[in-house]
């Protein structure tokens, strides 16, 4: 069910091909066996030499098995780090952790690198996901329309999912929670907390939904305003055009 194993493992087949390939020709051939017999006799220093050139190479395999033994992520999970990059694991590596973003490109991190940052995973036990969805209005427009409004319109949509328990139902909580998180300047922010399958069609229903409230607000005479603001003059215009 799960294939990052299989996937890390596939990946891993051709290195470890390949090294055993190199143990044989060391061991079998005549001159390779000689040449290995001296490079063991300086061994100290050839692993040291290795050991300085590969560090980097090695701390990647280490972080590899890393990921693959405690699976902060698998293959398939949506995942943000803190650089703002977001997409899907498409591959885990020896090497390096493949991540498809949103545009269809490939990122390619170290997994040295990847195991040292902090990931929001959105898939990791639960793959739903709750979108707030900000609205505002202006205050001339009625707030408990345009609530209702923006009820309907989350409600019909086919990604929303129903959370609220039969108590909550009961007691006569509405099927999206909303709050009033802002009086700004010049509109009130109203935000809807929205449960959905996951990352993907959370996008998409917040695209959706932010269509279809500002085609019925129009319809319903509820304004979603312009920034505006006011400016005071010290002056009378008439002195103004006197200093110019």
């Amino acid at each position: 069910m799960d294939p990052t194993n299989f996937i890390f493992l596939k990946n891993s087949i051709s290195f470890l091909v390949y090294g055993i390939g190199v143990f044989w020709i060391f061991t079998k051939v005549p001159y390779f066996k000689t040449l290995g017999t001296a490079l063991f006799a300086s061994a100290g220093v050839f692993a040291a030499i290795l050991g300085f050139a590969s560090q980097k190479a090695f701390a990647n395999i280490i972080g590899g098995i890393f990921i693959l033994i405690f699976k902060p992520f698998r293959v398939g999970d949506v995942i943000e780090i803190p650089s703002g990059l977001k997409g899907v694991i498409e591959e885990i590596t020896l090497r390096h952790t493949v991540i498809k973003d949103y545009e269809a490109k490939r990122i390619v991190i170290p997994n040295s690198i990847i195991s040292e940052e902090t990931i929001i995973n959105s898939s990791i036990k639960d793959k739903r996901i709750r979108k707030y969805i900000d609205i505002s209005i202006a205050y001339e427009s009625d707030l408990e329309l345009a609530e209702n409004l923006i009820l309907e319109e989350i409600k019909n949509h086919p990604f929303y999912i129903y959370t609220r328990t039969a108590e909550e139902k009961e007691s006569g909580l509405t099927a999206v929670p909303m709050k009033v998180i802002s009086l700004g300047d010049f509109s009130i922010t109203i935000r809807s907390f929205v449960w959905t399958m996951d990352f993907d069609k959370s996008i998409d229903l917040q695209r959706d939904v932010f269509r279809s409230i500002k085609l019925v607000f129009d319809k319903n005479g509820i304004e979603i305003p312009y920034p505006h603001r006011t400016i005071v003059f010290k002056t009378s215009p008439k002195e103004m055009l006197n200093e110019i």
